[in-house]
């Protein structure tokens, strides 16, 4: 029997809500990166896929850490928004930026493997033909990236939901505001009475990301047998 508070329910639409608004922001930047990256030969390529990947190998307090110094009152960018009256700090804008900077390189690494399996002969088809670069984008490219597209999106998703160092520097620990799942299940970890509150806070983690997994495949499969 699980034994949940009006603040656990919270923890788990605000969870939901962070997650969705995460990859939403980052479907169309993510889609544009491995586009450039796969598609496109510049000087600086490398450079661009590490800083891309750099978030997988930090630790997530270190990018916590990083955008606060952005984000915060006197950051760079943090103090041109603070003028127009705009706060993200310990906002659940906040969480959602952190999630997305934390999932992104997944995003970006399965929209890629998907980009990477398209065969190069369809777009140069499509461009002897006479169609411009964009018109191959939306009728080439994004079709048969869809799979990747799919499959990053799941993956992001589910990093989201599970997004701990990164939001708590950045979003806090507010009840009600900014404390998601994994934010909830730490603070009663901290308290030797709150066992039961814990475990039934993880055994809903377990369950959401179990049907994110589940859909994934179900759509995975899907996709193959289209193509």
């Amino acid at each position: 029997m699980l034994h949940l508070s009006p603040t656990d329910y919270d923890a788990i639409r605000l969870s939901l809500q962070v997650a969705f608004a995460a990859t939403l922001l980052s479907l169309p930047f993510g889609f544009a990166t491995a586009y450039l990256i796969t598609f496109v030969t510049f000087r600086g390529k490398m450079l661009v896929e590490v800083l891309v990947n750099l978030p997988l190998t930090l630790p997530p307090v270190v990018v916590g850490y990083f955008l606060l110094l952005l984000l915060g009152k006197h950051g760079l960018l943090g103090s041109l928004l603070n003028d127009a009256g705009i706060r993200l700090i310990f906002t659940l804008k906040a969480a959602v930026i952190a999630s997305a900077v934390v999932g992104f390189p997944l995003l970006v690494r399965s929209l890629r493997i998907g980009m990477e399996g398209i065969d190069p002969q369809l777009i140069n088809a499509s461009r002897t033909l006479g169609a411009p670069w964009y018109d191959a984008l939306g009728t080439v490219i994004l079709p048969l990236s869809l799979p990747g597209l799919i499959a990053g999106s799941s993956l992001m998703f589910a990093r989201s939901l599970g997004e701990f160092g990164a939001t708590i520097i950045v979003a806090g620990n507010i009840p009600g505001v900014t404390q998601t799942i994994p934010l909830a299940i730490y603070e009663y970890a901290s308290s030797p009475s709150s066992e039961t509150m814990a475990l039934s806070l993880c055994l809903v983690a377990v369950v959401i990301s179990m049907v994110v997994l589940f859909l994934h495949e179900l759509m995975a499969k899907k996709m193959a047998r289209r193509g």
